[in-house]
Protein backbone atom coordinates (compact mmCIF):
# COMPACT_ATOMS: atom_id res chain seq x y z
CA UNK A 1 0.00 0.00 0.00
CA UNK A 2 2.84 2.36 0.71
CA UNK A 3 4.65 1.59 -2.32
CA UNK A 4 1.03 2.41 -4.42
CA UNK A 5 0.84 5.96 -2.55
CA UNK A 6 4.26 6.41 -3.51
CA UNK A 7 3.76 5.49 -6.94
CA UNK A 8 0.80 8.17 -7.03
CA UNK A 9 2.46 11.16 -5.36
CA UNK A 10 4.94 10.61 -7.85
CA UNK A 11 2.91 10.74 -10.64
CA UNK A 12 0.72 13.46 -9.45
CA UNK A 13 3.96 15.53 -9.23
CA UNK A 14 5.57 14.82 -12.32
CA UNK A 15 2.59 16.19 -13.77
CA UNK A 16 2.28 18.89 -11.76
CA UNK A 17 5.53 20.01 -13.43
CA UNK A 18 4.87 19.40 -16.80
CA UNK A 19 1.65 21.41 -16.32
CA UNK A 20 3.60 24.15 -14.28
CA UNK A 21 5.09 26.12 -17.17
CA UNK A 22 1.67 26.66 -18.95
CA UNK A 23 -0.78 26.87 -16.03
CA UNK A 24 -2.19 29.67 -17.06
CA UNK A 25 -3.23 27.77 -20.31
CA UNK A 26 -4.09 24.76 -18.53
CA UNK A 27 -7.81 23.54 -18.90
CA UNK A 28 -10.12 20.74 -19.26
CA UNK A 29 -13.27 19.08 -19.38
CA UNK A 30 -15.19 16.22 -17.47
CA UNK A 31 -18.38 14.16 -18.24
CA UNK A 32 -20.01 13.09 -15.14
CA UNK A 33 -23.32 10.72 -15.14
CA UNK A 34 -25.21 10.66 -11.73
CA UNK A 35 -27.51 7.97 -10.73
CA UNK A 36 -29.87 8.27 -7.79
CA UNK A 37 -31.55 5.20 -6.34
CA UNK A 38 -35.14 4.89 -6.67
CA UNK A 39 -37.06 4.79 -3.04
CA UNK A 40 -40.48 4.66 -3.34
CA UNK A 41 -41.18 4.35 0.29
CA UNK A 42 -44.38 3.03 1.63
CA UNK A 43 -46.01 4.08 -1.55
CA UNK A 44 -43.95 0.94 -3.48
CA UNK A 45 -44.68 -1.43 -0.75
CA UNK A 46 -47.83 -2.78 -3.06
CA UNK A 47 -46.02 -2.25 -6.29
CA UNK A 48 -45.11 -5.40 -8.15
CA UNK A 49 -41.33 -5.33 -10.08
CA UNK A 50 -43.29 -4.51 -13.22
CA UNK A 51 -44.93 -1.50 -11.70
CA UNK A 52 -41.51 -0.19 -10.17
CA UNK A 53 -40.16 -0.47 -13.87
CA UNK A 54 -42.74 1.48 -15.06
CA UNK A 55 -42.36 4.30 -12.70
CA UNK A 56 -38.60 4.05 -13.45
CA UNK A 57 -38.88 4.59 -17.06
CA UNK A 58 -41.49 7.43 -16.44
CA UNK A 59 -38.82 9.11 -13.64
CA UNK A 60 -35.79 8.21 -15.56
CA UNK A 61 -34.66 11.74 -16.76
CA UNK A 62 -34.46 12.90 -12.72
CA UNK A 63 -33.03 9.78 -11.67
CA UNK A 64 -30.23 9.55 -14.50
CA UNK A 65 -28.62 12.58 -15.76
CA UNK A 66 -25.48 13.81 -17.32
CA UNK A 67 -23.16 16.48 -16.08
CA UNK A 68 -20.45 18.48 -17.93
CA UNK A 69 -17.42 19.95 -16.09
CA UNK A 70 -15.05 22.58 -17.80
CA UNK A 71 -12.20 23.52 -15.40
CA UNK A 72 -8.78 24.97 -14.82
CA UNK A 73 -6.30 25.28 -11.98
CA UNK A 74 -8.43 28.05 -10.47
CA UNK A 75 -11.89 28.09 -11.62
CA UNK A 76 -14.83 25.55 -12.82
CA UNK A 77 -18.39 25.57 -14.82
CA UNK A 78 -20.49 22.64 -13.98
CA UNK A 79 -23.80 22.30 -15.56
CA UNK A 80 -26.65 19.77 -16.39
CA UNK A 81 -27.02 18.60 -20.27
CA UNK A 82 -30.62 18.81 -21.01
CA UNK A 83 -32.94 15.65 -22.20
CA UNK A 84 -35.75 15.61 -23.58
CA UNK A 85 -38.50 13.43 -21.78
CA UNK A 86 -38.86 10.04 -23.26
CA UNK A 87 -42.28 10.20 -22.67
CA UNK A 88 -43.86 13.73 -23.93
CA UNK A 89 -41.02 14.26 -26.04
CA UNK A 90 -40.21 17.69 -23.75
CA UNK A 91 -38.01 18.82 -21.36
CA UNK A 92 -38.76 18.82 -17.78
CA UNK A 93 -39.86 22.32 -16.74
CA UNK A 94 -41.45 21.83 -13.34
CA UNK A 95 -38.22 19.38 -12.22
CA UNK A 96 -36.23 22.57 -13.15
CA UNK A 97 -37.81 24.77 -10.03
CA UNK A 98 -35.76 22.25 -7.75
CA UNK A 99 -32.44 20.97 -9.61
CA UNK A 100 -29.12 22.65 -9.85
CA UNK A 101 -28.67 25.29 -12.03
CA UNK A 102 -25.38 26.07 -13.85
CA UNK A 103 -22.79 26.42 -10.99
CA UNK A 104 -19.36 28.34 -10.99
CA UNK A 105 -17.02 27.70 -8.65
CA UNK A 106 -13.35 29.43 -7.96
CA UNK A 107 -11.78 27.18 -5.76
CA UNK A 108 -8.40 29.65 -4.79
CA UNK A 109 -10.85 33.23 -4.11
CA UNK A 110 -13.42 30.73 -2.29
CA UNK A 111 -16.65 31.95 -4.44
CA UNK A 112 -19.58 30.31 -5.55
CA UNK A 113 -22.10 31.39 -8.13
CA UNK A 114 -25.10 29.64 -9.46
CA UNK A 115 -27.70 30.50 -11.27
CA UNK A 116 -31.37 29.42 -10.48
CA UNK A 117 -34.86 29.80 -12.34
CA UNK A 118 -37.72 29.04 -9.70
CA UNK A 119 -40.99 29.16 -11.33
CA UNK A 120 -39.99 31.43 -13.96
CA UNK A 121 -38.16 33.75 -12.48
CA UNK A 122 -34.18 33.60 -12.41
CA UNK A 123 -31.77 33.71 -9.13
CA UNK A 124 -28.04 34.58 -9.24
CA UNK A 125 -27.39 32.93 -6.28
CA UNK A 126 -23.45 34.59 -4.81
CA UNK A 127 -22.00 32.49 -2.32
CA UNK A 128 -18.62 31.01 -0.02
CA UNK A 129 -18.15 27.22 -1.17
CA UNK A 130 -19.41 25.08 1.23
CA UNK A 131 -16.63 24.17 3.45
CA UNK A 132 -16.09 20.42 3.79
CA UNK A 133 -13.31 18.93 6.46
CA UNK A 134 -12.13 15.65 4.14
CA UNK A 135 -10.42 12.67 6.07
CA UNK A 136 -8.14 11.17 3.64
CA UNK A 137 -7.68 7.88 3.21
CA UNK A 138 -5.63 5.05 2.00
CA UNK A 139 -7.73 2.94 -0.47
CA UNK A 140 -7.19 3.36 -3.65
CA UNK A 141 -8.73 2.42 -7.02
CA UNK A 142 -8.29 2.58 -10.60
CA UNK A 143 -11.71 5.02 -12.32
CA UNK A 144 -10.50 4.59 -16.58
CA UNK A 145 -6.72 5.49 -16.60
CA UNK A 146 -6.36 7.15 -13.30
CA UNK A 147 -5.56 6.10 -10.61
CA UNK A 148 -7.72 7.48 -7.51
CA UNK A 149 -7.20 7.73 -3.83
CA UNK A 150 -10.59 7.60 -1.13
CA UNK A 151 -11.46 10.51 0.77
CA UNK A 152 -14.76 10.78 3.06
CA UNK A 153 -16.65 13.90 4.87
CA UNK A 154 -20.06 14.70 6.59
CA UNK A 155 -21.82 17.51 5.56
CA UNK A 156 -25.18 18.83 6.85
CA UNK A 157 -27.54 17.70 4.25
CA UNK A 158 -29.26 21.64 3.70
CA UNK A 159 -25.87 22.55 2.25
CA UNK A 160 -25.93 19.87 -0.49
CA UNK A 161 -30.00 20.30 -1.27
CA UNK A 162 -30.46 24.20 -0.64
CA UNK A 163 -31.80 24.53 -4.07
CA UNK A 164 -34.37 21.69 -3.83
CA UNK A 165 -37.71 21.39 -1.62
CA UNK A 166 -39.64 18.71 0.27
CA UNK A 167 -43.15 19.27 1.68
CA UNK A 168 -42.18 17.90 5.16
CA UNK A 169 -39.93 21.41 5.07
CA UNK A 170 -42.98 22.95 6.07
CA UNK A 171 -44.18 20.56 8.78
CA UNK A 172 -41.94 20.68 12.14
CA UNK A 173 -40.97 17.48 13.33
CA UNK A 174 -42.22 15.81 16.08
CA UNK A 175 -38.97 16.31 18.11
CA UNK A 176 -39.04 19.78 17.34
CA UNK A 177 -42.60 20.52 18.36
CA UNK A 178 -42.11 19.17 21.78
CA UNK A 179 -38.74 20.30 22.35
CA UNK A 180 -39.23 23.79 22.00
CA UNK A 181 -36.13 25.01 24.05
CA UNK A 182 -33.61 22.50 21.94
CA UNK A 183 -32.08 22.88 18.82
CA UNK A 184 -33.45 21.68 15.96
CA UNK A 185 -31.51 18.46 14.73
CA UNK A 186 -29.07 18.64 11.79
CA UNK A 187 -29.26 16.23 9.69
CA UNK A 188 -26.20 15.35 8.03
CA UNK A 189 -25.01 12.96 4.74
CA UNK A 190 -21.92 11.10 4.47
CA UNK A 191 -19.80 11.54 1.63
CA UNK A 192 -17.34 9.16 -0.19
CA UNK A 193 -14.97 10.04 -2.50
CA UNK A 194 -12.44 9.46 -5.23
CA UNK A 195 -10.17 11.60 -6.51
CA UNK A 196 -6.23 12.01 -8.87
CA UNK A 197 -3.75 13.19 -7.87
CA UNK A 198 -2.86 12.83 -11.54
CA UNK A 199 -4.90 16.11 -12.25
CA UNK A 200 -3.45 18.20 -9.36
CA UNK A 201 -6.62 20.73 -9.14
CA UNK A 202 -8.63 21.02 -6.00
CA UNK A 203 -12.14 21.17 -7.93
CA UNK A 204 -14.98 18.36 -8.84
CA UNK A 205 -18.41 17.86 -9.76
CA UNK A 206 -20.94 20.07 -8.08
CA UNK A 207 -20.45 21.24 -4.28
CA UNK A 208 -17.70 18.71 -4.12
CA UNK A 209 -14.05 20.55 -4.22
CA UNK A 210 -11.01 20.77 -1.61
CA UNK A 211 -9.08 17.45 -2.48
CA UNK A 212 -5.10 17.57 -4.02
CA UNK A 213 -6.69 16.07 -7.04
CA UNK A 214 -9.99 16.09 -9.24
CA UNK A 215 -12.71 14.36 -7.95
CA UNK A 216 -13.75 11.50 -10.42
CA UNK A 217 -16.43 9.93 -8.22
CA UNK A 218 -17.97 10.89 -5.21
CA UNK A 219 -21.11 9.09 -3.49
CA UNK A 220 -23.43 11.25 -1.43
CA UNK A 221 -26.86 9.82 0.11
CA UNK A 222 -28.95 7.89 -2.68
CA UNK A 223 -26.94 9.68 -5.04
CA UNK A 224 -23.93 8.58 -6.98
CA UNK A 225 -22.16 10.58 -9.67
CA UNK A 226 -18.95 8.95 -11.72
CA UNK A 227 -16.85 10.53 -14.21
CA UNK A 228 -16.94 9.09 -18.01
CA UNK A 229 -14.09 10.98 -19.79
CA UNK A 230 -11.80 13.47 -19.42
CA UNK A 231 -10.28 15.77 -22.18
CA UNK A 232 -6.63 17.76 -20.78
CA UNK A 233 -6.13 20.44 -22.89
CA UNK A 234 -8.51 20.33 -25.76
CA UNK A 235 -7.59 21.49 -28.73
CA UNK A 236 -10.13 24.39 -28.90
CA UNK A 237 -10.18 26.50 -25.92
CA UNK A 238 -12.68 26.34 -23.22
CA UNK A 239 -14.62 29.54 -21.83
CA UNK A 240 -15.46 29.43 -18.30
CA UNK A 241 -17.50 32.32 -17.56
CA UNK A 242 -19.51 32.43 -14.15
CA UNK A 243 -23.72 32.89 -14.88
CA UNK A 244 -24.40 36.75 -14.74
CA UNK A 245 -28.17 36.81 -15.06
CA UNK A 246 -30.99 37.23 -12.33
CA UNK A 247 -31.51 38.60 -8.96
CA UNK A 248 -28.39 38.51 -6.62
CA UNK A 249 -28.86 36.82 -3.89
CA UNK A 250 -27.73 34.30 -1.20
CA UNK A 251 -27.96 30.25 -0.59
CA UNK A 252 -30.10 31.50 2.94
CA UNK A 253 -32.23 34.39 1.12
CA UNK A 254 -32.91 31.91 -1.93
CA UNK A 255 -34.03 29.12 0.44
CA UNK A 256 -36.32 31.84 2.71
CA UNK A 257 -37.71 32.86 -1.10
CA UNK A 258 -38.74 29.93 -1.95
CA UNK A 259 -39.95 28.90 0.88
CA UNK A 260 -42.07 31.61 0.98
CA UNK A 261 -43.51 30.87 -2.21
CA UNK A 262 -44.41 27.35 -1.67
CA UNK A 263 -46.35 28.08 1.23
CA UNK A 264 -48.18 30.68 -0.52
CA UNK A 265 -48.37 28.08 -3.10
CA UNK A 266 -49.94 25.68 -0.21
CA UNK A 267 -52.13 28.23 1.03
CA UNK A 268 -53.70 29.64 -1.82
CA UNK A 269 -54.74 26.14 -3.01
CA UNK A 270 -56.35 25.36 0.92
CA UNK A 271 -53.91 21.75 0.23
CA UNK A 272 -53.11 20.63 4.09
CA UNK A 273 -49.85 18.70 4.80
Amino acid sequence: MKLKLFIITTVALATLMSLAPQEKEFQGQAIYVSKTKMELGSWGKGMNEAQKKQVYSRLKNRLEKTYVLNFNKEESLFKEEEKLDAISGATDTWGKNFTQGDQYKNVIENILVQSQEFYGKQFLVKDQLQKIDWNLGSESKQIGEYLCLKATASIPTKELTWYDFSWSDLTPSKTDSTNTNREPEVKMTEIEAWYTPQIPIKNGPGAYWGLPGLILEVSAGNKTMLCSKIVINPKEKIKIQAPSKGKEITKSEYQSTTRSKMIEMRDSRGRRY
